[in-house]
């Protein structure tokens, strides 16, 4: 699923923007399901990846992380249906 919401975040993604030597950038992901330290999230352009929450550790279905080198640093919102 495309989900261009996420774009008011920032338009990173997470197999293009997620290089150490790229500079500073988070990804803007939607949370899918919470296992443990771990979350399932989608970028912008549907692409899935874990993460871990241990920075976020209220995450839960629905939330919008920021996400830099696989980890989400920040809870930024609740994607809206």
């Amino acid at each position: 699923m495309v989900r261009p919401e996420l774009a008011r975040y920032g338009l990173g993604t997470l197999d293009l923007d997620g290089c150490v030597t790229c500079g500073d950038i988070a990804v803007p992901v939607v949370v899918l399901e919470v296992a443990g330290s771990e979350a399932l999230c989608e970028d912008r352009l549907g692409q899935r990846a874990r993460v871990a929450v241990d920075f976020t550790p209220e995450a839960a279905p629905g939330d919008v992380l920021l996400v830099h080198l696989g980890v989400a640093i920040a809870r930024v919102g609740r994607e809206t249906p």
